[in-house]
């Protein structure tokens, strides 16, 4: 009679915590291949321990018989059994890669960092190549540009890849930025600075396989559903694979790894984490120097009929402001703060209907003048242009 050992594998990433169920039928005479059970990915934003508490608490966990943890950092701040990364990656190899082909390397991809696991014939790691720590060409930082232009994934997945890229600057994520910014500033389309993040991010890949031989390259993480820059890819690396485990694939390998080694019981959630483990020095909190900060304020006042007027636009790569001031005694009237969406006249044009639908529930705007607009930010220039002010500032 056949007895099955259930395991949980646990991948504390750096910006996604996933976690995959498997599970292993042992007979008399060995065992049968592992299956997946379950797998899910939680978006931790910046707080791993809540997000694991969450996914846990979401499941049976005593009905593991195993549990191992893996991860760059994040692992040894959990009381759970845990293994390297690369031991991760072996052992998932080993089961998603298809057969009759042997992959010269796996690239792992992910939202913070870049890598290139060099694998022998037997599937065992004999190199690891990284990429530089800048953000740029990260999968967080392809998210965040994306944030900024208001282009959700799903609208980038529709865009082609024969969609002609504009070309970025990828050695810095700070002119990187600064490149999309002045490129839908200009009114160059969001698909084609959409394909330039994604060419750019698949160059990233392609300088981690300098020195291997670019072919049947494994690609995992979880920009590897980003189609625009798969496809990028195989334009270079011919039999590109991607397993359809690659978004789960680290805690895939802790989950086949728990199936064949003893893990320790799962503490509890009481005990879960390692009281006070952190990867950063301490200071003391800020609030203890508030003395030494002054916060400056600018009074508010009321609107009235007969205000002379000058209007303030800061027109930013992510989000644009505008003021209404009186100069007499400097006061604040009325404000605005909103995303600029890649879009800076139109982010400009729904400042002004927002300061006048603000005025207009107090009073009639025909009776203030405005006399002057001041325009700064990335933006400025085709601010200014739009609403004829020679007030652009640097």
């Amino acid at each position: 009679m056949a007895n099955t050992l259930k395991s949980l594998g646990i991948c504390l990433g750096a910006t996604n915590v996933s976690l995959v169920q498997a599970e292993q039928e042992l007979e008399c005479d060995g065992r049968l291949p592992p299956r997946i059970i379950a797998y899910s990915i939680h978006a931790h934003e910046g707080d791993p321990r809540r997000s694991l508490i969450q996914a846990l608490k979401a499941m049976d966990v005593r009905s593991f018989d195993r549990i191992a943890a893996t991860g760059r950092k994040f692992r040894r701040f959990v009381n759970l059994t845990s293994i390297s990364e690369p031991e991760a990656v072996e052992c998932a190899y080993a089961f998603v890669k298809p057969s009759g082909i042997d992959c010269p390397a796996v690239v792992s991809a992910g939202g913070e960092t870049f890598m290139a696991y060099v694998l022998n014939h037997s599937g065992r790691i004999i190199n690891v190549a990284t990429g530089n720590k800048c953000a740029s060409g990260t999968g967080e930082f392809f998210l965040q540009q994306l944030r900024r232009m208001d282009v959700s994934l799903q609208a980038a997945a529709q865009w082609a890849a024969e969609e002609k890229p504009y070309q970025l600057s990828g050695r810095c994520s700070v002119f990187c930025k600064s490149d999309c910014t002045h490129a839908t500033n200009k009114g160059i389309p969001k698909s084609r600075v959409t394909a330039g993040l994604c060419q750019m991010m698949a160059n990233k890949v392609m300088e981690l396989l300098k020195k291997v031989e670019r072919r049947n390259i494994m690609l995992v993480g979880g920009t590897a559903q980003n189609r625009m820059m798969v496809e990028y890819l195989r334009q270079e690396i011919p039999g590109l694979v991607v397993p359809k485990e690659a978004s789960y694939l680290e805690a895939l390998g802790a989950a086949l790894w728990a199936l064949s080694n003893d893990t320790a019981p799962f503490p509890g959630f009481a005990d879960i984490f390692i009281a006070r483990a952190t990867s950063f020095d301490s200071l003391p909190p800020l609030r203890n120097f508030s003395g030494r900060v002054e916060f400056k304020t600018i009074e508010r006042g009321e609107i009235r009929p007969g205000d002379t007027c000058i209007l303030g636009l800061d027109v930013g790569s992510t989000t644009t402001k505008s003021v209404l001031v009186r100069p007499s005694d400097s006061a604040i009237l009325t404000s605005v703060y909103l995303r600029t969406h890649g879009d800076p006249v139109e982010a400009s044009r729904n400042c002004y209907r927002l300061l006048l639908e603000q005025i207009q529930r107090k009073i009639d705007p025909k009776t203030i003048r405005i006399v002057g607009l001041g325009v700064c930010g990335s933006g400025r220039k085709i601010a200014g242009l739009h609403a004829l002010t020679d007030g652009i500032i640097n």
